[in-house]
């Protein structure tokens, strides 16, 4: 189970399921119209993934810059939807 952690497998894993939620949810949202709209979904999510992808240069000692430039996007993808909320 630590190997599990440690070389960055369960990172990919939850990315998966990241995937998975945001293709379920965009789809729901082309049938029915209902739920989060796709321009307020994103910036969520990729604020999400490039904190994950973050974690996962560090689990696999890809170095400080690798990891930066993800929490850097990570930043700005968070300050698009705050920015998008703010608004609203």
């Amino acid at each position: 189970m630590a190997d599990l952690f440690a070389s960055g497998r369960l990172v990919d894993f939850i990315l998966v399921v990241v995937v998975l939620e945001a293709a379920a949810l965009l789809i729901y949202w082309s049938l029915a119209q209902r739920g989060v709209a796709p321009l307020d979904l994103l910036p969520n999510l990729c604020a999400g993934v490039c904190l994950l992808l973050a974690l996962r240069a560090t689990l696999a000692g890809s170095g400080w810059m690798l990891a930066s430039l993800f929490l850097a996007a990570a930043g700005l993808a968070h300050l698009t939807d705050v920015g998008r909320r703010w608004r609203n």
